[in-house]
């Protein structure tokens, strides 16, 4: 009988090297999630952070004006990384949603829960009511990351595989853990820059420096955690381990570390428009490095990218959708928002008046 992870004839059957498109979608599809997606989720990690009424005042009115444009267009990313799953990887789709249904419903409630906080408690003008919306959209905003984590953990330290069934083990393991708190620290990380830079955009000067804090704090969790993950990978996640020292994902981890110092670096001299671009960078050459780490499985390692994928003309409608459709109409979106073309709704557009007592 091979040892666990031995590649079977099964496997060694084209694993995946000679059908570059095969890895496309698999490898690209996380990327904008955790960039986008994250972004959003890390604002509201610094939502729940801000303190009370009074004093989180004015980074939550930041916080809603930055986000309100684009917030719940970042979540067709997550609904196209599903389509992704069904439609171009079926086994693997039915493999991690049999083995961790309950991570994966938890973070969906979450993401309807945080959906439903942030758009409700703009036009609710009762305290009340406004600190029960924020808190549903703070609390989630930290709880779907951490459990989308959870569930990356499970697949990359090789405990998910086609028939496995649901334990807790799947997902409460110290690969998950860790992979759970750096999905909520790369979010938070990706938060504070963009919002620093949403700040200085509308001119509030003194949020500049708030949120500037704020980045070096979570870059600073960011690079605990990814040495603390070292040791965990190690002894909890061998396959991940043996690619991140060496080949083309240890280039990426290296291209990744010189961009959060590059970001750090931006940051204690106080140069923002760079910092961006550089703190996007580190986190999306890290996921891409942990897509090449996986090469050739999409569970490790028991599923290669060539046995689970679907036909050929499926992934080439993915990529095409993707390329004509999705990325163009995303990306001229976000340059809008980034360049004042957008604005979030008022009080008027949504036709929220203000009664009597309303502020009780």
């Amino acid at each position: 009988m091979p040892p666990p992870g031995a590649a079977t004839g099964r496997h060694r059957r084209n694993p995946g090297g000679s059908r570059p498109l095969r890895h496309a979608p698999a490898l690209a599809a996380p990327v904008p999630p955790q960039c986008a997606g994250g972004t959003d989720y890390g604002a509201g990690f610094w939502d729940l952070l801000a303190g009370g009424a009074e004093r989180g005042e004015r980074p939550r009115r930041l916080i809603d004006h930055a986000m309100g444009p684009v917030w719940e267009v970042n979540n067709v990313w997550l609904i196209f990384v599903l389509v992704v799953m069904w439609t171009g990887f079926p086994t693997l789709f039915q493999a991690v949603f049999g083995a961790l249904w309950l991570p994966l419903a938890l973070a969906a409630v979450g993401l309807v829960l945080r959906g439903a906080g942030f758009a409700l408690r703009k036009p609710v003008r009762r305290l009340a009511q406004r600190r029960v919306y924020g808190a549903a959209f703070a609390h989630s905003s930290l709880v779907t990351p951490f459990f989308l984590g959870a569930v990356l953990g499970g697949i990359a330290s090789g405990r998910v595989a086609v028939g496995t069934t649901a334990s807790a083990d799947a997902w409460a393991n110290p690969t998950s853990v860790i992979a759970g708190l750096l999905a909520v620290a790369a979010a938070a990380f990706l938060g504070a820059v963009f919002l620093c830079s949403d700040a200085r955009r509308f001119g509030a000067d003194d949020l500049v420096g708030y949120f500037r804090r704020r980045e070096l704090i979570a870059l600073g969790a960011l690079v605990v955690l990814a040495l603390i993950g070292l040791p965990v990978t190690h002894s909890d996640a061998r396959h991940v381990w043996e690619g991140l020292t060496g080949g083309i994902a240890l280039l990426l981890v290296l291209a990744a570390a010189v961009s959060a110092f590059a970001t750090a670096a931006l940051l204690l001299r106080r140069t923002y428009r760079w910092s961006r671009w550089t703190a996007v960078a580190s986190v999306a050459l890290t996921v891409f490095a942990w897509g090449f780490v996986q090469r050739p499985y999409l569970l490790p390692t028991s599923l290669t990218v060539a046995d689970g994928a679907g036909a050929t003309h499926t992934l080439w409608w993915l990529v095409i959708v993707t390329v004509v459709l999705i990325g163009p109409a995303l990306v001229l979106l976000y340059w809008m928002d980034t360049h004042g073309e957008l604005e979030s709704l008022t009080d008027a557009d949504t036709q929220a008046g203000r009664a009597p007592g309303d502020t009780r």
